[in-house]
């Protein structure tokens, strides 16, 4: 195997871009509420930063840690959540800050998860929408940048932990 490819697909200015479109439509969104923004870890971390910073309300935040890809490319297809939500969100809205939305596995078997929590509602916010390996329909309220296929790395997304740092996103190629 030779050395990985990577290819640029947004640069730091779009991500921050987007970052700021999404932060004011969550804003306008939840104005007057108190929502919970429940990051969904490792590679959220980034984003949820940003984002974060850059709304215009109150929240109160949390973190999830689910497990399906281990050190390969693709979902097991089997969910390991071994960080639960810490806060009382029964009655509280709940928006799942997500980095991208893959498979849909990871998300759907969450907002089940939280239902049983009796939250007043929950959406999803997910920076990447990639609809190439989609198993399970998965609704997305907020979304940043739709992509069909590639496997992306940078800005928090990784491949066996390597490339988080990168402050853009790129396409990684194997070869």
């Amino acid at each position: 195997m030779t050395d990985p490819e990577l290819k640029l697909i947004f640069s730091q200015a779009q991500i921050a871009s987007k970052v700021k479109e999404l932060a004011q439509d969550i804003s306008r969104t939840y104005a007057g509420r108190n929502p919970v923004l429940l990051g969904i870890l490792n590679g959220v971390f980034m984003f949820y930063s940003d984002l974060i910073r850059q709304l215009t309300i109150p929240v109160s935040v949390d973190f999830v840690r689910l497990a399906s890809y281990g050190a390969g490319s693709q979902s097991s297809g089997r969910i390991e959540l071994t960080k639960d939500v810490e806060l009382e969100i029964k009655g509280r809205d709940v928006l799942i800050v997500e980095d991208i939305a893959d498979s849909g596995l990871t998300l759907n078997y969450l907002v089940k998860h939280l239902s049983g929590f009796e939250p007043t509602s929950v959406r999803i916010c997910a920076l990447i929408d990639k609809s190439e390996r989609r198993e399970v329909p998965v609704d997305l309220h907020f979304v940043g940048f739709k992509l069909e296929a590639g496997f992306l790395v940078g800005y928090g997304l990784d491949y066996n932990e390597q490339y988080r740092y990168l402050p853009e996103i790129y396409h990684l190629t194997l070869t």
